[in-house]
């Protein structure tokens, strides 16, 4: 089976980066979509859903290096479940994640600055040219 999901929104916040015990780099991030529409009475209506995204390896420090709260992106990646237990009450928690293979970064400029590339991040797996 195979699965593919694409979500384009807005970083509510810079990015967190932090390194696993053997040293590989892990970004995490949320995203914001917004969906409108209007009722039946006429009015306009919004629903902003939220997205965890981790990216890994070279992927995440790239998001790390050019993300920044406001920036649009585009991502796309698989929905994992990810489980630990509470800390205080030893109750078993889960929340689904946006495990990102690509992250294209969208329009305008980030908080931090820097102008758009426009271009997508380079994949996590992407392999040298043999030429």
């Amino acid at each position: 089976m195979y699965q593919n999901t694409i979500v384009v929104g807005h970083l509510g916040r810079d990015p967190e980066m932090r390194y696993t015990p053997d040293g590989t780099p892990v970004t995490t991030f949320n995203i914001a979509t917004s969906r409108k529409w209007t009722n039946p009475e006429g009015q306009p209506q919004e629903k902003t859903t939220w997205f965890r995204v981790t990216a890994w390896r070279k992927l995440a420090e790239n998001c790390n290096q050019f993300l920044a709260k406001g920036r649009l992106v585009l991502v796309e990646g698989d929905i994992e479940l990810s489980t630990w237990a509470d800390k205080s009450t030893g109750e078993p928690r889960g929340m689904l994640e946006l495990r990102a293979r690509n992250v294209k970064f969208l329009g305008g400029k980030s908080e931090r600055g820097e102008a758009a590339e426009g271009g997508p991040a380079p994949a996590e797996t992407e392999e040298e040219l043999p030429f």
